[in-house]
């Protein structure tokens, strides 16, 4: 019966989609039945993307919600569903594994042995996955880089969807924890090269929830601008969903560990699907060819070219600013690219982007 209960996890987790989804391997079921006991998966089996409340989903159940109650709650709290509140009552809402369940497990960065033990399956999972699935053609961008606006050449048009403070100064409750990618990779006893961890910002409702479940900080507004000055400082690149609006995370991403970042490098133009709209223009009057841009580019994008002067590979420049950021002469400036498209709308255009190129390229 247990055994029948995760059977069907594995097709609710594959509707749900996202870069891993259900999969019928041992691996799959390895993992599930570390993260949720036999009553929390059918919990999950009947949860939906939409949020319900207990009443809801102990009706979809044939239970009442006094029982399903304290389990949805339970759930809340390990990271296997999401929770908010709105208009006094209390919602939950089933979450796919990336982005969702995966990283949720990491925010508090604890390095308990479980911890290790979820990590290692995860990874696990995740090597099966590819091996059994192959490697995914990417169609459309669905995540997307924000450029470091303070390094924008003057006369440049910059839309308010192309600054991090947009989102900062729009709401209310910003969060921050763990960043998934490092830390599991750490728990791997993986080098993670130095760089920060806890830089994951969350805005809105999903911040709440971090922050009131999860193990995640709150951060007033000039702190996340701090947080933000200190990624740049490491070399790390803002990341979030591809869409102008309905932003509620932003990830501070590596070249070594960032999900993202190493799927997008594995395609043969990698800047067509991870991109910031911007391109670095170097001043030859003011560049000492020191090379610290050639270092720090993420995509490694940058060579040095004629006249001792970087020559950058639009095919792989992600227009990140790390570059910018970290020239010690000042020689790197941002420029928008000509007929760069805006970004979808909201997560309903971006759905219905990826589904049109998908179908186009079938």
């Amino acid at each position: 019966m247990a055994q029948e209960v995760y059977k069907q996890m594995m097709d609710v987790m594959k509707q749900r989609r996202g870069p891993y989804t259900g999969l019928d391997i041992p691996e799959f079921y390895a993992l599930v039945e570390e993260l949720f006991t036999p009553l929390e998966a059918a919990v999950n089996n009947v949860m939906s993307r939409k949020p319900a409340t207990p009443a809801e989903i102990a009706a979809e159940m044939g239970k009442g919600a006094e029982e399903i109650g304290p389990i949805l709650e339970t759930m809340a709290d390990k990271g296997l569903c999401k929770t908010f509140k709105r208009d006094g009552l209390r919602y939950y809402q089933g979450e796919p594994f990336m982005p969702g369940i995966f990283e949720y497990q990491f925010i508090t960065g604890k390095s308990m042995p479980r911890d290790k033990k979820i990590a290692k399956l995860i990874y696990t999972y995740k090597q099966a996955y590819a091996a059994a699935k192959g490697e995914t053609k990417m169609t459309f961008p669905a995540t997307r880089v924000i450029t470091v606006d303070r390094t924008i050449d003057a006369g440049n048009t910059v839309h308010t969807y192309d600054q991090v403070t947009t989102y900062i100064d729009k709401y209310d409750t910003i969060g921050v924890g763990t960043c998934y990618c490092r830390h599991a990779a750490k728990l791997r006893d993986e080098d993670i090269h130095g760089m920060p961890t806890n830089v994951c910002m969350w805005f809105g409702n999903m911040a709440e929830y971090a922050i009131e479940r999860l193990g995640g900080r709150h951060l007033t507004k000039l702190e996340a601008r701090q947080l933000l000055d200190k990624a740049e400082e490491a070399g790390l690149v803002h990341m979030s969903r591809n869409t102008t609006e309905n932003i509620d995370f932003i990830c501070n991403c590596d070249r070594w560990h960032c999900e993202v970042i190493k799927g997008v490098l594995k395609q043969s133009k990698p800047a067509l699907f991870f991109n910031s709209g911007f391109q670095p223009r170097f001043d030859p009057d003011l560049c000492n060819a020191c090379e610290t841009c050639l270092e720090r580019c993420p995509p490694q994008a940058l060579a040095m070219g004629d006249n001792e002067i970087p020559a950058v590979d639009l095919d792989r420049c992600f227009g990140c600013a790390v570059c910018a950021t970290g020239c010690p002469s000042d020689a790197i400036a941002m420029e928008a690219k000509t007929d760069f498209p805006a970004p979808p709308k909201d997560p309903k255009d971006l759905i219905a982007s990826l589904k049109a190129s998908f179908t186009k390229q079938a």
